[in-house]
């Protein structure tokens, strides 16, 4: 198991780093470092011995935060900015269907399982797993947040 990040690269957050509990001085959910914040790596470890995580100095926000591996990029990777992330709740915002049968209904609630930005010509779109169904890739303009729907 190699890392891919060594001391003092800048690397990209791609999701909210919320406090789970090992963060001191703020309560367990606040929000540490937003999604797209630069910052640099200070340290690299192991946990479970199958996990690289990496302490990261986001200047800006004046917070030293250990991040998974899976949860950072290079700094100089292209990002593209995505409205929702990753166990975000999401409902419809249109009918979704494929081959002319609707699957889900305007309004229903689903759950952000991955964001895809590989593709910027395309848009984000994203994995979302709606209950009782196979997961869809669905584009970003066919989702909402779930609050502002009333779910």
């Amino acid at each position: 198991m190699r890392p891919r990040f060594d001391y003092g690269d800048a690397v990209r957050v791609t999701r909210n780093v919320r406090n789970d509990g090992t963060f001191p001085g703020q309560d367990r959910g606040n929000l540490l470092v937003r999604r797209g914040s630069v910052g640099y790596v200070r340290d690299v470890g192991t946990f479970l011995q199958d996990q690289v995580i990496y302490s990261v100095h986001f200047i800006d926000d004046g917070r030293l935060v250990g991040c998974r591996e899976e949860e950072l990029l290079a700094a100089s990777d292209p990002w593209v900015e995505s409205r929702f992330e990753s166990r975000e709740k999401v409902a419809a915002a249109l009918p979704l269907g494929r081959q002319g049968e609707v699957l889900v209904a305007p309004g229903e609630v689903g759950e952000v399982l991955k964001v895809i930005r590989d593709a910027p010509e395309q848009g984000v779109s994203y994995h979302v797993l709606f209950p009782g169904r196979n997961v869809l890739q669905v584009p970003e303009s066919a989702l909402a947040p779930a609050e502002e729907t009333g779910a």
